[in-house]
């Protein structure tokens, strides 16, 4: 698809880029089929698209899976496909809010971990990515293309002003590689800023750490990261720490109390964690 075709299809269905939903459609055929590619897909593999929009991605990705989920919230671009028979007889759609999608039970339902591929809209990057972590067991591979800023916080070292919150997380279950950088050009309506496609490759939580507990700690070392990490660890209470408490869990981990969040590795927070826990039992 081109951005005239795009457009002539959204003119006629009576469709348009919704702002609220950060639709940006895809223009360039071959920026999808070098997206596709890079993601390494093969005949064997059932791939999930999180977005369809009018199908740039999915005809590609079709071509070489053995199956597309293609997961949609838009019911008028359903509606188009539906009435169109434009895609792929492997294409399966779904309509369905992605920030509501289980994806520990499509994988159950599939029999394996998921690889997804996506344009994700820049409107809900943060709480899908956040969603892909808390559901990472079900994950095998994510290749996604978002707002460059946001990438670039995901790849981000230690003691950058970038590294956060999703920096350690990702990092405790899974590496994430740069592929390809995309101009506004690539869409319509063009977004005012510049994507990046990136390969997340999920694998196994450290053992013997509590998850949802690694989140508590990091979100609340980074909440104010300009605090030193005893007084962040011990604000509120939000873990159960009191100051004694979170100078000992410190001291536990080799962790000198004076250094901020971003000072810290995935590693480091791991192990933060283990000395909360144990503290706690």
């Amino acid at each position: 698809m081109n951005q005239t075709s795009i457009r002539q299809i959204l003119t006629e269905h009576g469709l348009a880029p919704s702002k609220r939903l950060g639709q940006n459609f895809l223009v360039q055929p071959r920026l999808a089929e070098q997206i596709v590619a890079l993601a390494g897909i093969g005949p064997t593999d059932t791939v999930v698209e999180l977005g369809v929009g009018l199908g740039s991605l999915t005809i590609p990705l079709a071509a070489r899976a053995g199956k597309v989920i293609g997961i949609e919230i838009d019911a008028g671009i359903i509606r188009y496909h539906l009435e169109a028979q434009d895609l792929p007889v492997n294409v399966e759609l779904h309509h369905q809010d992605l920030l509501q999608t289980d994806f520990a039970a499509l994988a159950h339902d599939q029999g394996s971990r998921l690889k997804i591929i996506a344009n994700l809209p820049y409107a809900i990057t943060n709480p899908l990515l956040f969603k892909l972590v808390e559901q990472h067991q079900a994950l095998d591979l994510a290749v996604l293309m978002v707002q460059k800023e946001v990438a670039l916080r995901l790849i981000a070292p230690p003691g950058t002003k970038e590294y956060g919150v999703l920096s350690v997380l990702l990092g405790s279950c899974a590496q994430v590689r740069r592929l390809l950088e995309v101009g506004p050009a690539n869409f319509y309506p063009r977004p005012k800023v510049d994507s990046l496609v990136i390969a997340i490759s999920f694998g196994a939580a450290p053992a013997g750490v509590d998850f949802p507990m690694l989140r508590r700690v990091v979100d609340l070392a980074f909440r104010q990261r300009r605090k030193t990490l005893l007084n962040s660890l011990s604000a509120g209470g939000a873990i159960g720490l009191g100051r004694p408490e979170a100078a000992r869990a410190l001291a536990a981990a080799g962790i000198e109390p004076r250094l901020r969040a971003e000072n810290l590795t995935t590693a480091d927070f791991i192990r933060l964690t283990r000395a909360i826990a144990a503290a706690q039992d």
